[in-house]
């Protein structure tokens, strides 16, 4: 059984590129081995975006979180969803992993 990955992108930042970034999250998740569950598509109005993602991976229990590029998470990549899973950004192949060095995350080029 494959591990279990969810996309996820802001269709305000993605814009007319949503489409595209959709298939590269599917693609990049597919390359990685995952079973991409579903993608979460949030706009910039909804309210706690990154606590809501957060329990969508927990309740399929995700290995992985897979987004276009950081700026989908915010200005950071947020810390409290990396404890509970990789975040895997498509536009530079990096893994923000659940391990931690020195408190801070790990970032390992994919």
């Amino acid at each position: 059984m494959k591990a279990i990955a969810i996309g996820y992108l802001r269709s305000d930042i993605s814009g007319s590129a949503q489409n595209w970034d959709e298939i590269r999250i599917r693609s990049l998740a597919k390359r990685y081995g995952y079973d991409l569950a579903k993608t979460i598509v949030f706009n910039g109005g909804i309210q706690n975006p990154i606590s809501r993602l957060i329990d969508v991976a927990r309740r399929v229990e995700a290995e992985a979180v897979i987004t276009p590029r950081r700026d989908h998470l915010g200005i950071e990549v947020p810390e409290r969803l990396v404890r509970i899973c990789d975040v895997i950004t498509v536009d530079d192949y990096n893994t923000f992993a659940r391990s931690y060095v020195g408190g801070s995350l790990t970032e390992r080029p994919g």
